[in-house]
């Protein structure tokens, strides 16, 4: 059985597509984070974001913190997608999705799933401004 589903593509992301590869009828809990591009950041305006990646290096990576959340958390199933290219405000640059028998381990395994990406994946984010842009380091 596929427990784990990793993507990073240019095209938009796909909510329903990461929630119907966890579901599943012995779970009685899918936790789901959606990140967003938003508006602000450091009290200045921002315009849209870049994500740049190493792929088959960020692939790599994600699927560790997967295979790691499955065990450390022992949950059924987990979908890490991440966007890729320029990205403007409202849109979704990652989004996490994982299923359990029990609500608590999924919420534990999606919170470290998004912590642990932000720590460890190659993925560069750009933030562009009215008057300029910079690329970001990862916080969680």
């Amino acid at each position: 059985m596929n427990t784990s589903s990793i993507k990073i593509t240019s095209e938009k992301l796909n909510l329903q597509e990461c929630y119907d590869f966890v579901a599943d009828p012995s779970c009685g809990g899918i936790a789901v984070f959606v990140g967003t591009v938003r508006n602000a950041t450091r009290n200045k305006e921002v315009t849209q974001l870049d994500f740049s990646t190493y792929k088959p290096m960020a692939i790599k990576e994600m699927q560790k913190i997967a295979d790691a959340a499955l065990e450390k958390f022992g949950v059924k199933k987990i979908a890490i997608h991440h966007a890729e290219g320029l990205l403007t405000i409202g849109d979704i640059p990652v989004i996490i999705t994982v299923s359990s028998p029990h609500r608590k381990a999924a919420f534990e395994a999606c919170q470290y799933a998004i912590d642990t990406l932000k720590e460890t994946v190659p993925i560069w984010k750009k933030e562009f401004f009215e008057d300029g842009e910079v690329w970001v380091n990862a916080h969680p």
